[in-house]
């Protein structure tokens, strides 16, 4: 019956030629470990996607429940912060994997003819990762999230000509608020995953069209099926990098800095490490010059990754050869600019003296903590916050402090229609003056 049942479903659908096809693929002879760099990649991407849909059925995307709903995921969802640590790290784990898949084929000389558009589907990928993880930034919704988000959205104004109608799609509006959260979200979760999993496919149908260029040194004789060997060479090595992958995700939480704060300009926003490199180039570009830092040095870089199997038309695939020498110091002084780039990001960073200098003072802070905690579900601020109450992104400009803590302590006996609830019991004396001179300040 079994075997009845088989023969039916293969006479549907074809199975056994589908599985034929991709276990029993014929690779070169002396195909090594290194050739399981892709696999990792494909792992990687489906950790990704599973913990990505985990995450989004207890996130919200709105400014008023964002950071709440990772806080939650964070402290109070059993094993939640091991799925977002898995997530969070995994963006690390997957670029650092791409660049070393990246960096085999280059040196393999696998994009060469006929592999050309195999390999700047390969680029785009990369690109559209960096992508996921430049539009994942935004959605803690934290600190970091919201500066870092407003300083990308400054480069993407420095675009010539287009620049501010980039930021303003970027945006959804005028500002910074619940419009921009929903676009990045929806970027997210919908736009970059079909975007990704079509040049997957893409990528692997023509993988498997024009099939692996094998080793540098060819081995005379028959080569060995995918499967079983390589199949084992790949299952170890993704058992290996997901059990790191994991180690980390258990022993450093993913960070999540305080909430959202727009009036907190103070604030120094660091990037992750694989956009550092892009971060420090700005500092040497500024004013005028800043877009040689965000378009004219980007745009030589992914240029000539794109063109590399154009410009190196040799069939010698030797990293070293005469041919390729010129590439081959072209593409490493590539990499090591960027890593260089990338530690010297690292270094430099705000002195304590600075630091101290900038940092907010203690009523501030207070202030901060009480706007945050109870005004900012009503309240706008700069764009974000609540609509239930007016904006108070202003109101030092017609208030002095007295009139505002007044005002916060019985709302009713300054607007008959206030649907504000009175704060004077709520909110100790130090919290109402803080909050009252903070207010007042916004001017």
């Amino acid at each position: 019956m079994l075997n009845r049942l088989k023969e039916w479903f293969d006479s549907r659908t074809g199975y056994r030629a589908l599985v034929d096809t991709i276990l029993h693929e014929p690779l070169p002879r002396g195909t090594g470990w290194f050739f399981t760099t892709g696999s990792i990649v494909t792992l990687l991407i489906g950790v990704q996607f599973v913990t990505g849909v985990g995450l989004s059925m207890y996130y919200v995307p709105s400014p008023a429940l964002a950071y709440d709903s990772v806080r939650f995921i964070m402290t109070t969802l059993p094993l939640g912060w091991m799925l977002r640590g898995l997530h969070f790290w995994g963006a690390s784990f997957l670029v650092v994997t791409t660049i070393v898949h990246m960096l085999r084929v280059f040196m393999f000389g696998s994009y060469k003819a006929p592999r050309e558009v195999t390999w700047i589907s390969g680029v785009l990928m990369l690109l559209v990762i960096l992508g996921f993880a430049l539009s994942g930034y935004l959605l803690p919704w934290d600190q970091k999230a919201y500066w870092a988000t407003t300083v990308t959205i400054n480069v993407a104004r420095s675009t010539p000509l287009m620049g501010e109608y980039i930021a303003s799609l970027m945006r959804g509006g005028p500002d910074l608020g619940a419009l921009t959260l929903g676009r990045w979200f929806s970027a997210h979760v919908f736009l970059l995953p079909m975007t990704l999993v079509t040049l997957i496919a893409a990528h692997i149908a023509l993988m498997r069209k024009h099939g692996i260029s094998g080793p540098l040194r060819v081995t005379p004789g028959t080569g060995s099926a995918f499967f079983p060997w390589h199949v084992v060479k790949d299952t170890v090595m993704m058992a290996a990098v997901f059990a790191s992958l994991f180690a980390v995700a258990a022993l450093v939480r993913a960070p999540l800095d305080e909430i959202a704060n727009p009036a907190d300009a103070n604030y120094i926003p660091r990037p992750e490490w694989y956009f550092l490199s892009l971060f420090q180039v700005l500092k040497y570009f500024p004013g005028p010059l800043e877009p040689i830092a965000t378009m004219v040095v980007p745009g030589i870089a992914i240029g000539f990754l794109l063109l590399l199997p154009f410009l190196d038309r040799s069939s010698d695939r030797y990293p070293w050869s005469r041919s390729r020498r010129a590439f081959t110091g072209a593409f490493v002084l590539l990499g090591a600019g960027v890593a260089a780039l990338t530690l010297i990001g690292f270094s430099d960073r705000p002195r304590e003296s600075q630091r101290a200098i900038s940092a907010p003072s203690e009523n501030q802070a207070i202030a901060m903590d009480v706007f945050n905690t109870v005004c900012f579900a009503c309240h706008k601020l700069d764009g974000t916050g609540g609509t239930v109450g007016p904006d108070l992104s202003h109101v030092g400009k017609s208030r002095d402090a007295a009139t505002i803590r007044k005002i916060i302590e019985d709302p009713l006996n300054a607007f008959d229609d206030s649907e504000m609830p009175p704060f004077e019991k709520r909110l100790s004396s130090d919290q109402l003056d803080a909050l009252a001179q903070y207010l007042a300040s916004l001017k």
